[in-house]
């Protein structure tokens, strides 16, 4: 008898551009995730309304980053990837999570704290639900693990405590899901300052590779790029500009630090930088080109998330229909 797959869930939101740092530690992730597991995967366009967004923007987003990740090679054959918006049990399980979830919580909520300072004109009780909706998101399908960053994991805890928290008054209801550290990817850092991480929200635009970035602008980014006096592919702590771009060139080439420090023995930065370039560059552009056919054909991407929607729905609705019964809402005999 074949085991059982256990379910993993993930989404992202459809706000700005993604970098090939979302690429190394999200996207490819997905991919390989759903060759071993039950995949639940989400362009999270309820958790992009926290922010004001403008909502043509929001609409072409949204397809967009559906069409990216097919093209990055998510198959809707092995996994399920849906818009959010389109499976209403996600905002009525937030809502019964609401319940339970106490103020405190909710307030220390690192992301809150963070969007709040930077969103100070607009701080919304979205803002301080989004972990409640996000637990909601998790719990409604039955995941058993979630892929983070250290940035998530916090998030991932009040799912927990919340699915804990609700067996116990209710009884068993809720799998507790366990966090997913990635499988060692390097991080990729920003290319004018290697102490952060890329971020597709930097001021500086020479600091990050977006995976819309055509050959000639992620050359020039490269050729940009801040490293030291050495003149030495060499990967160290005292060289963090260099050693990410040995970073990028082996997430990229799939090759180890070892390999790609011996491939560039001798070689100078100038020339490595355009090799970097060009590896990132060989991989971007099938994927763009991919993308740009997909969304050609938007009837058949509409096909596509509706039967998608449709099967999400019937998972998060066995999950929805059983809190309800829990918690003594009348349905009918």
């Amino acid at each position: 008898m074949e085991e059982k797959k256990k379910i993993v869930y993930s989404a992202v939101q459809p706000t700005g551009r993604l970098t090939i740092g979302n690429y190394v530690g999200a996207i490819r992730n997905w991919v390989r995730l759903q060759q071993e597991y039950e995949c639940f995967f989400a362009v999270a366009d309820l958790h992009a309304i926290t922010v004001r967004q403008e909502p043509a923007e929001l609409r072409r987003r949204t397809l967009e980053l559906v069409a990216l990740y097919l093209a990055c090679g998510v198959d809707p054959s092995l996994c399920t990837l849906y818009i959010q918006s389109h499976v209403p049990a996600h905002a009525e399980l937030a809502w019964v999570l609401n319940t339970i979830t106490y103020v405190g919580e909710a307030s220390r909520m690192t992301q809150f704290k963070d969007k709040s300072a930077r969103h100070a004109d607009n701080i919304n009780m979205g803002l301080m639900d989004y972990p409640v909706l996000m637990a909601a998101d998790i719990l409604l399908y039955g995941a058993s693990a979630v892929p983070v960053g250290a940035d998530q994991k916090q998030h991932v805890e009040l799912a927990r405590d919340l699915a804990v928290r609700f067996n116990n008054r209710y009884g068993e209801t809720f799998v507790v899901p366990e966090p997913l550290i990635g499988r060692g990817d390097a991080r990729i850092a920003s290319l004018q300052d290697p102490s952060k991480k890329m971020s597709k929200s930097d001021e500086n635009p020479s600091a990050s590779v977006f995976l819309s970035d055509d050959r000639d602008t992620v050359l020039r980014k490269f050729r940009r790029a801040v490293t030291d006096s050495e003149n030495c592919v060499r990967y160290a702590p005292e060289k963090p500009g260099i050693s990410n771009l040995i970073n990028i060139y082996c997430a990229f080439e799939n090759k180890s630090v070892a390999q790609t420090e011996e491939l560039f023995r001798g070689v100078g930065y100038g020339d490595f930088k355009a090799e970097v370039g060009e590896a990132v560059a060989r991989v971007l552009t099938p994927i763009q080109t991919k993308q740009a056919e997909l969304l050609a054909d938007k009837p058949a991407l509409s096909a596509l998330l509706n039967e998608s929607a449709e099967r999400a729905y019937k998972t998060a609705r066995r999950t929805l229909f059983k809190v309800y019964r829990k918690v003594g809402f009348y349905r009918g005999e």
